[in-house]
């Protein structure tokens, strides 16, 4: 198995310096990832590194909390695309999902849609504040308003990526769309473990040591 292909290699710590992007940038063309993931200053200068490559540029947006509001969201989403990101990975209202709040839920999902019609959208749940039906109800919102992928966890939260996560978010979406599970993901054998349960993709910080790991099982 190539894992490469199915991991976005991030960068996301709030003191990330020009020199970090540089080397994710330079990882992700060495190791083929599938992506880099980056916060949105770094969206132009990390896309000028990629340019000819086929690795994948993702911006995350309201992040790490969720909580801004949703003109913010759909402002950095179109101006993260156009600044060359690819894929956006974006934190639901965490607080209003908990506060049964759906209907803001999906008009925010519907406006970042509508605001970047081209861009492939990944809905960061942070799972680890939810419980299974509010899970299972994101993943809903996410299905019916044509986002691509659902996300276990910022990285940032209490904890990060769970196999029981990963498995409800599958049940709950089937085959309409990506999973992608991440936060704590650090070894090939977790990773593929992960893949197994139906994640199409890894956020991970770790990607070159998860893909030296998994040339020693090949």
């Amino acid at each position: 198995m190539n894992i490469a292909q199915y991991i976005d290699h991030t960068q996301l710590a709030p003191n990330t310096t020009e020199s970090d992007v540089l080397k994710l940038c330079k990882e992700g063309l060495e190791y083929g990832f599938r992506a880099i993931c980056v916060a949105g200053t770094w969206v132009k200068f990390s896309k000028s590194q990629l340019a000819g490559s086929p690795v994948l540029l993702a911006a995350v947006l309201g992040f790490p909390h969720g909580n801004t509001t949703s003109s913010s969201k759909a402002f950095e989403a179109e101006t993260y695309f156009r600044n060359g990101a690819d894929e956006l990975d974006m934190v639901i209202n965490v607080g209003w999902m908990v506060s049964g709040r759906t209907k803001q839920i999906e008009t925010e999902l519907r406006l970042i849609r509508k605001a970047v019609p081209k861009a492939v959208l990944k809905l960061i749940l942070e799972t680890c504040y939810l419980n299974d039906d509010q899970k299972r109800l994101a993943c809903q919102l996410a299905v019916e308003t044509g986002w691509d992928y659902v996300k276990t966890s910022t990285g940032f939260g209490t904890t990060g990526a769970t196999l029981a996560d990963v498995r409800l978010m599958k049940e709950e979406v089937k085959n309409t769309m990506g999973i992608k599970a991440s936060g704590g993901i650090r070894d090939y054998k977790t990773a593929l473990k992960y893949l197994q349960e139906g994640a199409t993709r890894i956020g991970t910080s770790s990607g070159p040591a998860i893909v030296a790991e998994g040339a020693r099982f090949s």
